[in-house]
């Protein structure tokens, strides 16, 4: 089920193509503010500008860490070409609010939630997958940059970065991403759609002409994606994914026993004791927060059904996605799919029974890749591998001018 990807043809193919059309549609001019439509012939000056770069771009990438970034709603991963996965941390920013300092990042930072004093506030700068709060964002990737570089010594933290973005996101979130990480320090920033990415991270072969099926369940969103020939055929996202989820169980507990509990709290819970599926043994859990008649604090033992029950309506947002997806796919496509299955990634897809709920509402054969949590970022690293593909996009895209 599961092809051997590394072939350096098709690989090489695959990498030019996922990485020229991301990068194309993501790439802007600064002076004119929007997105250059057709090549331009260059002219002298910008002969001379690209002899000038293209040297010290050359000398940087001796002294850099070229990284691949899942830059993620609940966790960013950072995997560094040659070295494998490096980072895995939670997407908070901890910032003192009288002085706007950053205090803490990454995992010192998800510590802080929900425990802070009025003068510290935890934040997630991702949400739904996309950018909400660019200036911390920039921050945390300067962060995840010059932590790379420190760890494996000296090194000049200008480095190549490929970004997995989700493949709903608009022309300014693109940009968003793409900007935040020239601002951190990178010297040149890709982008590729996480469907894709995750795609070639799980060894699917995506340039066969028979069609494979991504499912890429994370924390903001979740990219369903038909995949043949090197391209996505047909994708669909959706804002319902594991934060939804824990919402989903805040709301429960709100409702259903009028008590407060927190968000760290519900995703333990749903860790715990959350299912798609009917399960061979149902069990229970303990509720823990705040009565809000009394304020007092309160426990409730809840079943593993309540919270399936609790979950139901992101579950089955997912599968109603999987279902529209394979719907407007050609007929083709369609038998292939029957054959080789659908494959599930990313946190969410660890959700107990949600791989047997697809397959039974589907009809087709459903499995969770290996290690799903990292999955896109090792997409993302396999990008890396084709450093004379990046950069002769790089060299295409300084070359071309914004519309006038």
């Amino acid at each position: 089920m599961r092809a051997d990807f590394r072939g350096h043809c098709q690989y090489g193919a695959v990498i030019r193509r996922v990485v020229v059309a991301a990068t194309d549609a993501s790439v802007y001019s600064p002076q004119a503010g929007t997105l250059p439509s057709q090549p331009a012939v260059p002219s002298p000056q910008d002969g001379q500008i690209a002899n000038v770069i293209n040297p010290l771009s050359s000398f940087l990438g001796m002294f850099s860490h070229d990284i691949g970034i899942d830059l993620g709603t609940a966790n960013t991963l950072v995997s560094v070409r040659g070295r494998g996965i490096v980072i895995d941390e939670p997407s908070v920013v901890a910032i003192d609010k009288v002085s706007k300092r950053i205090l803490a990042i990454g995992a010192d930072a998800k510590r802080m939630v929900g425990r802070t004093p009025s003068t510290i506030v935890a934040v997630r700068p991702l949400r739904d997958g996309v950018i909400s709060d660019f200036a911390v964002t920039e921050r945390m990737l300067q962060y995840f940059i010059r932590s790379v570089h420190e760890r494996f010594g000296l090194g000049i933290p200008k480095p190549r970065v490929v970004v997995g973005i989700p493949s709903g996101a608009t022309e300014v979130e693109k940009r968003a991403v793409h900007d935040a990480a020239i601002a951190a320090g990178a010297r040149a920033a890709y982008l590729i759609e996480e469907p894709m990415a995750a795609a070639i991270g799980a060894r699917l072969p995506v340039m066969d002409a028979a069609g494979s099926m991504i499912v890429d369940i994370g924390g903001g969103t979740t990219e369903v994606a038909v995949i043949a020939l090197g391209g996505i055929v047909r994708s669909q996202s959706v804002r319902a994914a594991g934060d939804a989820m824990d919402l989903a169980i805040v709301d429960y507990a709100r409702q259903v026993h009028n008590m407060l509990i927190g968000e760290r709290t519900a995703e333990q819970v749903k860790i715990d004791a959350g299912s798609a599926y009917p399960l061979d043994e149902e069990g229970s859990v303990d509720l823990r927060g705040r009565d809000l008649a009394t304020g007092l604090p309160k426990s409730v033992e809840v079943s593993t059904i309540e919270i399936r029950d609790a979950l139901s309506s992101v579950t089955n947002e997912i599968v109603r996605t999987v279902r529209a997806t394979i719907e407007t796919t050609p007929p083709e496509l369609v038998a292939d799919l029957m054959m080789h299955g659908i494959a599930m990634t990313g946190g969410g897809s660890l959700l107990r029974g949600l791989d047997r709920r697809v397959a039974t509402e589907t009809r087709f054969p459903v499995y969770v890749t290996e290690d799903p949590l990292r999955t896109v970022v090792r997409g993302c690293a396999d990008a890396l591998e084709e450093a004379e593909t990046l950069q002769k996009v790089q060299s295409m895209i300084s070359a071309r001018r914004a519309p006038r």
